[in-house]
């Protein structure tokens, strides 16, 4: 089943040129896009004023890396070929990829618990960036490198890292907030002043 719905997604490319440049296009830019934005939040943040934004962008950060030590114990479990290694002559690849273990995705887990941090604090910007995290998963079907089941388990890892950061995590993750806003706060205030003043 797996494979079926690996080759349909993936064969839609395949005589497809715009489809093609869309993908990896999409690919080279929205991961960064989604955490450049969960980021940004933290700059975005008033000195001295609500810690919402700051939480929302440090939840992103914590959430991204337990997600990828995450993988790490996914991936220790459970060996899983890439689809070019197990259907060589039936995959459509568009990148140049390592021959290593495909379970799971750490782009989609990246982009999915960057996303998910940020959907417990901004509703709206989270549901955007859940999009835009579902559209990495595509996007690393579609060039050829994941099967469905490795990105549907970096969704699950996402979401499960953001949750685990946002709740039982998060008495450190505001302790972290306070202690590096002494040190943003000000940098932040003098640049907008300065941004005022032009």
């Amino acid at each position: 089943m797996d494979w079926g719905i690996f080759h349909a997604i993936n064969a839609l490319g395949r005589h497809d040129d715009g489809l093609q440049d869309t993908a990896l296009a999409y690919n080279a830019v929205a991961i960064f896009a989604i955490v450049g934005i969960a980021g940004l939040l933290w700059f975005l943040a008033r000195p001295n004023g609500p810690l919402k934004a700051k939480f929302a962008a440090a939840s992103a950060a914590f959430s991204v890396v337990l997600g990828l030590l995450l993988n790490v114990v996914a991936g220790s479990l459970w060996h899983h070929d890439r689809p070019f290694v197990d259907h060589p002559h039936k995959t459509l690849l568009l990148i140049h990829h390592a021959a290593d273990n495909s379970f799971p995705s750490d782009h989609s887990t990246v982009a999915f618990a960057a996303a998910f941090a940020v959907l417990v604090f901004y509703r709206r910007l989270g549901g955007l960036l859940v999009i835009g995290a579902v559209g990495v998963a595509v996007s690393r079907v579609l060039l050829g490198v994941h099967y469905p089941v490795d990105v549907a388990a970096s969704a699950v890892i996402g979401a499960a890292s953001a949750a685990m950061v946002t709740t039982a995590g998060r008495p450190y993750v505001a302790w972290v907030v306070r202690q590096a806003s002494k040190l943003s706060d000000p940098v932040v205030a003098a640049a907008r002043s300065l941004v005022i003043r032009h």
